[in-house]
């Protein structure tokens, strides 16, 4: 315990944290979820997806919204990285963990990904 608290210690300060080797009792969660958790762990420091291409990795192509559910009960936020997974189109999509969508960006800024329009090319003048 004392070790997964300073690897979360370790990637609040920015580090590249791997937690996909943390173990993780999931004993009564539904295939389903385990096959999306699964192929969600695989994701690395500062790698996303959207719900969609999850699923398929996970063997569930075509239940993007049913991933979202799983991902919304995800029972381990960080350890099962469901931050690193965006909506259609590399929106932010939800987040259940408490600041939401914004504690979800957040994480992923810290892992280098930005999420959202490109920012100008040229700042405007003023005349």
């Amino acid at each position: 315990m004392v070790e997964l608290i300073a690897s979360i210690q370790a990637y609040a300060a920015g580090e590249d944290v791997d937690f996909s080797g943390v173990p993780v009792d999931l004993d009564g969660v539904d295939d389903f979820r385990l096959a999306i958790y699964d192929a969600a762990r695989k994701l690395g420091f500062g790698e996303t997806t959207t719900y969609g291409e999850l699923a398929r990795r996970a063997g569930h192509a075509g239940l993007a919204r049913e991933t979202g559910a799983a991902l919304g009960a995800n029972p381990v936020p960080l350890v099962i990285p469901c931050h690193r997974i965006l909506a259609a189109g590399g929106k932010i999509g939800g987040f259940s963990a408490p600041g939401g969508s914004a504690t979800k960006e957040r994480m992923l800024a810290m892992e280098g990904v930005r999420v959202g329009p490109p920012p100008a090319a040229q700042a405007s003048f003023g005349f």
